[in-house]
């Protein structure tokens, strides 16, 4: 079965940069798109970005044009650059992995913080 963790979050002032991290283990061959969510207090849980195994990313109206999402496959390893954060990005993030005849597996989330 495939294990994912996220790093990076943290505390930005608005206008801020981050970068998130999600590294995958156990059954990697069988992962095919990897994304992010992200729950802020009080909220529903939403999605924010996905990229395939190919390379094709996809992003929530909300964040596009200023977050990136990208993947290192060598690496087993998925990022979320964030740009020019807004208070309302805060937010815990947790990434997502899809895999083949298993489901979606969750990370255990981590939390970014933008202050206004």
């Amino acid at each position: 079965q495939v294990q994912v963790v996220e790093s990076g979050g943290g505390f930005v002032q608005s206008g801020g940069s981050l970068s998130l991290s999600c590294a995958a283990s156990g059954s990697i061959f069988s992962i095919n798109t990897m994304g992010w969510y992200r729950q802020a207090p009080g909220k529903q849980r939403e999605w924010v970005a996905a990229i395939t195994i190919g390379g094709r990313t996809n992003y929530a109206d909300s964040v596009k044009g200023r977050f990136t999402i990208s993947r290192d496959n060598a690496k087993n390893t998925v990022y979320l650059q964030m740009h020019s954060l807004k208070p309302e990005d805060t937010a815990v993030y947790y990434c997502t992995a899809d895999e083949v005849k298993a489901g979606t597996k969750w990370g255990q989330g981590t939390q970014v913080t933008v202050s206004s």
